[in-house]
Parts: C-alpha cells; sequence; structure tokens
C-alpha cells in the first residue's frame, strides 16, 4: 500500500516457526518502522515504535511515534514524556521497558521506564538537558549516558530504584557512557573526548571506571576502545584499534575483541595462570584475527574482583 513517508507501508514483524511471520499492525499510523532498536525478550513479547498519525510534526519532520510493547496480538501504547517521539531501547523479561523519549517541544530528550504497573517514568539526567538509555536487566537497573549540568559533557549513569548515580570518568577523558549490564551490576562502556571512545571501561562494586586496557598486557597489538556487552560470566565483547588504526576510523579498521576473565570458572583456560590469592595480573597473550569489516552491534559481558587478567582476541564482528 502506498505510504507517504517511506513509499510503501513500513510494519514491525514477529516470526516463529507455528506462525510464520505476523504483521504486529501499528498504533493508528501507517507504519511502524524501525527507527530504533525492536527488541524482543524471552515471553515472546515485542518493543518498538509506531506512528499514531499521518501528520507531521513540525520538529522531528516525522508523525507522532510512540513506543510500544506488543504482546499475545496486542499492542500497548507506552506514551512518551511529553515529545513527539519515543522509543524503546532494551527491554528485560518482566517486560520492562527502557527507552528514550523527546520532552515538550521534541528539542531535548531523556531515558524513560516503563512497566504495566507505574506506566512510564522519566529517569532524568546528571543536571544536564538530554539523556539517552542503553540497557537494563532484570532487575530494573538501567544503564546509559546522561548530560552534566551545562550539557557539553556526559558521563555513564545506573539508575537503580529511583535514584540515578553519576559513574564518573577516567583521568585525562572528560566523558563516558555505560553500554551494558548483567545481572551481577557488572557495567561496561567506554571512555571518550564526549565524541569518539578512547578507552573500553568496566565498573562495579560502586567503584570508580576502571580501564580495560590495564587488564591485558601491555605490549597487546589492540587498543581496546569501546565495550559493548558483558555477560553473567564476566565475558566481555567490544571494539579497539590495532596499530595505525585512529578512533575517528573505528568503523574503518577497527576490529572486535572478547576478553575471558581469569579465575571463577576461567581458571583453566588455555594461558590462564590465575591461581588462588594470586593478586599479580596474569599476562595474557593476545590473539587478533584478521581484520574485516566493521562491527556496528553489541556483543557480549564481564567482571571485576575474579579479574586478574583478560584473554583478547579481536576480529571482525
Amino acid at each position: 500500500m502506498s505510504d507517504p513517508f517511506f513509499g510503501t507501508q513500513v510494519r514491525t514483524f514477529l516470526w516463529d516457526e507455528r506462525n510464520g511471520m505476523q504483521d504486529l499492525g501499528t498504533l493508528g499510523g501507517p507504519d511502524s518502522p524501525p527507527f530504533n532498536n525492536i527488541t524482543i525478550n524471552e515471553r515472546g513479547q515485542v518493543a518498538g515504535c509506531s506512528f499514531l498519525n499521518s501528520i507531521v510534526n513540525p520538529v522531528t519532520e516525522f508523525p507522532t511515534t510512540d513506543p510500544f510493547l506488543w504482546e499475545k496480538g496486542i499492542m500497548t501504547d507506552l506514551g512518551t514524556l511529553g515529545g513527539t517521539s519515543g522509543a524503546p531501547a532494551s527491554m528485560n523479561n518482566r517486560g520492562q521497558v527502557a527507552g528514550n523519549s523527546n520532552m515538550p517541544g521534541d528539542l531535548t530528550f531523556h531515558p524513560f521506564l516503563w512497566d504495566r504497573k507505574k506506566g512510564i517514568r522519566d529517569l532524568g539526567t546528571l543536571g544536564g538537558d538530554n539523556g539517552t538509555v542503553d540497557q537494563i536487566n532484570e532487575a530494573g537497573d538501567v544503564v546509559g549516558k546522561a548530560d552534566l549540568p551545562g550539557s557539553q559533557l556526559h558521563d555513564g549513569f545506573l539508575w537503580r530504584k529511583g535514584t540515578m548515580t553519576d559513574l564518573g570518568t577516567l583521568p585525562g577523558d572528560p566523558c563516558t557512557r555505560a553500554n551494558w549490564i548483567n545481572e551481577q551490576r557488572q557495567i561496561v562502556g567506554n571512555s571518550s573526548d564526549c565524541t569518539n571512545p578512547f578507552h573500553a571501561i568496566l565498573w562495579e562494586d560502586g567503584g570508580p571506571a576502571i580501564d580495560l586496557n590495564t587488564l591485558i598486557p601491555p605490549n597487546s597489538s589492540l587498543q581496546l576502545t569501546n565495550a559493548y556487552d558483558i555477560n553473567d560470566r564476566g565475558e566481555i565483547a567490544g571494539v579497539g584499534l590495532p596499530p595505525g588504526c585512529q578512533p575517528v576510523d573505528v568503523g574503518i579498521c577497527g576490529h572486535a575483541f572478547f576478553l575471558i576473565p581469569c579465575g571463577h570458572g576461567h581458571a583453566d583456560e588455555k594461558e590462564c595462570e590465575d591461581s588462588p590469592g594470586n593478586s599479580a595480573p596474569v599476562t595474557w597473550r593476545p590473539t587478533v584475527m584478521p581484520r574485516s569489516p566493521a562491527p556496528n552491534e553489541r556483543v557480549a559481558p564481564f567482571r571485576i574482583p575474579l579479574v586478574r587478567g583478560y584473554r583478547t582476541s579481536g576480529g571482525g564482528a
């Protein structure tokens, strides 16, 4: 069918072996476009966004777009924080949806958390104008980045039980971003000049940011610049720079990396020399895979008390 925005109507769909492809519909407008993350959890709930109508808003240049939660054939409008555009970023298995919404006037945006009991909640910022959600865990803890007063700098944040905590920065870098949180509340992200990530970092147990480059051999052939994901085993995936590759060119010459922590179930990994009571860093021999097209999606997760050292393997995403 003809569509004034995309030429033809665009819909979010769900596919499974029993039912095949299902059109999830819309919230009243012609499209449910993949503007931002479309996410599905283990219960088969789907979060996405949909046009409410066909009336173009002058600031966004699109119709009013609300986030939705689809479950068992029913699409629920999650609403916005007053603006005409909102979208999910992450959803847990409890059906809690974390996302981002324009504020009234559509000139600023804040992170939100939605659940059936409390509806949509503004998570706020760290004193500046804007904030962005990246991930939510099963406990409902949310991480992302938020502007500081003046809105020139941003820090990674942890939002938990109504309180947003500034996760801080590495010395010398003005900005950070939290990309992922696991069930142990280990958080990974990056430290940057507010534009280009320079150091992949870890936060845990309420401690300061830790540069992951300090947990691998100093002669590593890869500079770890951005940690995208950490799983419940403490394993981390991200992106790094080989020699000669600049931060601004990570999309052209960057390599993916995977870090495996020593000890606590990983002690028998090849070249892992961790032993009980050993507090010295373990030396790993990094293995770098051949260069391939730039990574563009999140991958995996990690942890620090069990981190005596990390084995790193870099490669294409």
